[in-house]
């Protein structure tokens, strides 16, 4: 019997439709960019650390850029591929690859397990998948500000996000024999709720559910606003946190 198709949670169309805006938003000097930079700068300092110099690359996701021009200035013959580009969900053309990077992609995909097998495939033998993302401890303050917004009956609005031992489950199912799941946090401080909305905006992070709540009331939006600030610290700052999780798996 042929297996069930996954549950449809995200909205490929809705995901596009955020990079794109992440990408006219970026035009501004002031843009943030900190979880993508923080995740090339990490996945950077892994292929120092493993010493690891791939002829073939394949990196989805990193609209910096950043990622490709390294690994072109340390010799590796570098494809680039985003959302709009590429469909995880679906097998990789132009493989083999030494090394695949997918940088804030996988964790909006309905599919999770048959995108990393499809990363799997997509490997030369003995090549590295690194994959980061944003993990299930992530944005409490948002949550919570969501959650105090609507207290009767709250709407999805935010993305069921993978934790650790999940992701080492994903793996294994995945077919890696050798796979690491490490995470670290990434704290980031607010003085409002809207700023972090905005920089989420920013880096293509927001929604992609693909049933989308309606937008907040007036009222409901000053609940979330209040909600968030009660977290401030001393300096009337509010510290979130993101949770990065980084899978990665070698095919022997």
């Amino acid at each position: 019997m042929a297996d069930k198709a996954p549950p449809r949670i995200f909205s490929r169309h809705r995901r596009m439709a955020s990079f794109r805006r992440a990408m006219v938003r970026q035009s501004q000097r002031d843009a943030a960019r900190y979880v993508l930079d923080d995740m090339v700068e990490d996945i950077l300092d892994r292929l120092e650390f493993m010493r690891f110099e791939p002829a073939r690359v394949l990196v989805i996701g990193d609209w910096t850029g950043t990622l490709a021009l390294s690994l072109r200035g340390r010799g590796s013959q570098v494809d680039e591929a985003n959302v709009r580009t590429i469909d995880e969900e679906k097998p990789i053309e132009g493989v083999p690859y030494d090394l695949i990077v997918s940088l804030a992609s996988l964790g909006r995909v309905n599919d999770l397990p048959g995108a990393l097998l499809h990363l799997r495939t997509a490997l030369a033998e003995g090549g590295i998948v690194i994959a980061s993302l944003i993990g299930a401890g992530s944005l409490s303050n948002l949550r919570r500000a969501v959650i105090a917004a609507e207290p009767n009956r709250p709407a999805a609005r935010m993305h069921p996000l993978v934790d650790n031992a999940a992701a080492s489950a994903l793996m294994q199912r995945a077919l890696f024999k050798r796979q690491v799941v490490d995470s670290r946090s990434l704290e980031v401080a607010y003085r409002s709720l809207d700023r972090l909305v905005s920089d989420l905006r920013d880096q293509g992070l927001t929604s992609s559910l693909a049933s989308p709540a309606p937008p907040l009331g007036k009222a409901a939006l000053e609940r979330a606003r209040t909600s968030f600030l009660t977290a401030s610290n001393d300096q009337d700052r509010v510290i979130e946190t993101f949770e990065i999780l980084t899978l990665t798996g070698w095919k022997d």
